[in-house]
């Protein structure tokens, strides 16, 4: 049985997403009431494995989890699930929709309801709290009158499902990582994805020189961010999720590129893409490419005609 931490209280999405990344009938889930608690018990051994949310479709990047992951002791991700995110309306017993005053929930899930709230509770006041489940619970002591939370919330507490279903972008989707400490990667699959943080120096053409390095080798990157360092303003870490295992030639020889152009490069894991989409890997950047490459120059090195 393993342990897996994960960002609660008990009926998050966090906490539905964890269900699909490891088995509720045989490992421990241990809810943690922040991301960079999660990512700390991994690190102090506490759990075998955390699930934190990395990014949403509306809302963008989870600051809290990117600072987590970029500073302090390494941890990478060993899985993600990508969820589909449609929240509920809960209410204790005998609340109607003409009653509600007060509608608590994390200021993510009130962002991804606001045009429904406007239309439907344009008397209601959204009041944030620390995660979705955290305003069920306060909807279930009475300080609040509804909570938008995740569908997962009625298992945990005894609330009516006033309106399943909502959310004002209709494909609204959150990526979730299950992180671990530094150890054997999942191998390569085909559909896998790798992150990093770089930070690069300050000059001229630094973020180009990084993308070019990709570019070179034809990796796909499908995902750029930017986080102030904290140390000196104007001074960015750069998080990038790119198409492909560390495994492959191509992203071994770009991160080896990445270290020498960088200030720092952190690897934030190699692993499986939720989408199983094949990534395509073209000539000349294929393994067998950089094998016959690497080839050819040994027979020069080694006085033979190439």
């Amino acid at each position: 049985m393993a342990r897996i931490g994960y960002f609660g209280p008990q009926g998050t999405f966090t906490e539905q997403a964890v269900r699909q990344l490891a088995d509720p009938e045989t490992d421990e889930f241990v809810p943690y009431p922040t991301t960079p608690a999660v990512v700390a018990a991994v690190r102090a051994g506490e759990v075998d494995r955390g699930c934190v949310p990395v990014e949403n479709s509306v809302e963008g990047a989870v600051p809290a989890t990117m600072d987590a992951l970029a500073l302090g002791d390494p941890v990478v991700a060993v899985a993600e699930y990508v969820l589909p995110v449609h929240f509920t309306l809960l209410a204790r017993e005998g609340t109607s929709l003409d009653d509600i005053r007060t509608v608590a929930s994390h200021p993510h899930g009130l962002a991804q309801v606001r045009d429904w709230l406007e239309t439907n509770l344009p008397k209601a006041t959204a009041i944030a709290t620390s995660s979705t489940s955290a305003a069920a619970a306060e909807v279930l002591a009475g300080q609040f009158d509804a909570a938008v939370s995740a569908p997962v919330a009625v298992l945990h507490y005894p609330l009516n499902e006033l309106v399943k279903g909502l959310g004002d972008v209709k494909d609204a989707k959150t990526r979730f990582l299950l992180v671990a400490k530094p150890g054997a990667l999942p191998a390569p699959t085909g559909t896998d994805r790798t992150s990093l943080v770089a930070v690069t120096p300050n000059e001229v053409g630094a973020l180009s020189n990084v993308l070019h390095e990709l570019a070179l080798r034809e990796i796909n990157l499908t995902r750029l961010e930017a986080r102030p360092t904290k140390e000196l303003f104007g001074t960015y870490r750069f998080y990038l999720d790119v198409e492909g295992h560390i495994a492959e030639q191509r992203i071994g020889d770009a991160l080896a590129a990445l270290h020498r152009r960088c200030i720092e490069v952190r690897f934030l894991g190699s692993y499986p893409r939720t989408d199983n989409e094949p990534t395509a890997v073209k000539s000349p950047t294929t393994d067998a490419d950089f094998d016959a490459a690497a080839e050819w120059l040994a027979a020069i090195r080694r006085g033979e005609s190439a």
